[in-house]
């Protein structure tokens, strides 16, 4: 056995006994990267949504788009899943920020799909194309009684698109900063969080500030469970994506191997980034 036990080599072994295929792509932002099948095609799921932002961002940069113009929710827009605007009904009306804002912190399904009407699919591609995403597509509206594909991204473009939001760079550093604190108030972190020490994220209750945090977009089909994003430490940021295709079990629950396994690959990578006070190694 190889006793050069390097951070990829523990991750590997970490990984021996899944039964399903994971993708690892860790960025501490000073030069130092895991990768691990970062170039393996993954259905998007909801990650897409993350590329859906960047992409009004842009826009909104060029002047064709307003983040306070008002969207509808029409007939067309229906789709069962995650989401809050079921409730409201059709004929709800919001500021386009407020429906992309739904989009990403509850991965709200019908504000996607009055994102994605309100900018156009084919513009959607073009943005994310020229944003350097070359390897994410996003194929159809979310309706998922019609299509089987949702979008197609990889780890490596997932990665750089939360690199450019860390370092202020996605379409601006005002954008950024906007599309950093969406990403923060996002609900559904659990395989890059749940493993991670609860004092540290909890600072509503023990009254210190927040010492940890992370500003993400999971999504999860059938065919995958993503999660990628920014984590937050005392010594700065660093980017970590996990991507998950071909396990047994479809159904969606936490206790789901690929979310547990994601869960013991996300708490190693955050106490290697602490033990070397904010990088991978030293």
């Amino acid at each position: 056995m190889d006793q050069n036990m390097t951070l990829e080599k523990r991750i590997a072994a970490e990984l021996y006994s899944y039964h399903g295929q994971m993708s690892v792509l860790v960025d501490d932002l000073q030069g130092h990267r895991v990768e691990m099948g970062i170039d393996e095609e993954f259905e998007t799921a909801s990650t897409i949504k993350a590329y859906i932002l960047a992409a009004l961002y842009l826009q909104a940069s060029r002047g064709k788009a307003s983040l306070s113009d008002t969207v509808t929710y029409k007939p067309e827009h229906f789709v069962d899943g995650s989401g809050m605007l079921r409730a409201l009904g059709v004929g709800a009306a919001l500021k386009v920020k407020d429906a992309a804002t739904m989009m990403i912190i509850c991965s709200d399904n019908i504000a996607t799909n009055m994102i994605i009407d309100y900018l156009g699919l084919d513009q959607i591609n073009q943005c994310i194309r020229e944003l350097g995403f070359g390897h994410t597509v996003l194929h159809n509206p979310l309706h998922f009684d019609r299509y089987d594909k949702l979008g197609t991204t990889t780890p490596r473009d997932y990665g750089a698109l939360f690199a450019q939001v860390a370092r202020g760079t996605l379409v601006s550093r005002e954008a950024s900063a906007e599309m950093l604190a969406i990403f923060r108030a996002q609900h559904y972190n659990t395989m890059l969080t749940a493993d991670f020490p609860p004092y540290y994220l909890d600072c509503e209750e023990t009254g210190d500030p927040e010492l940890i945090w992370v500003a993400s977009k999971s999504g999860s089909m059938d065919a995958c469970r993503n999660d990628g994003g920014i984590v937050h430490t005392p010594y700065g940021d660093y980017v970590i994506v996990l991507m998950n295709k071909h396990f047994d079990d479809v159904i969606e629950y936490n206790a789901h191997p690929a979310m547990v396994y994601g869960a013991k690959v996300s708490r190693m990578i955050l106490d290697q980034v602490l033990a070397c006070e904010g990088r991978l190694w030293l």
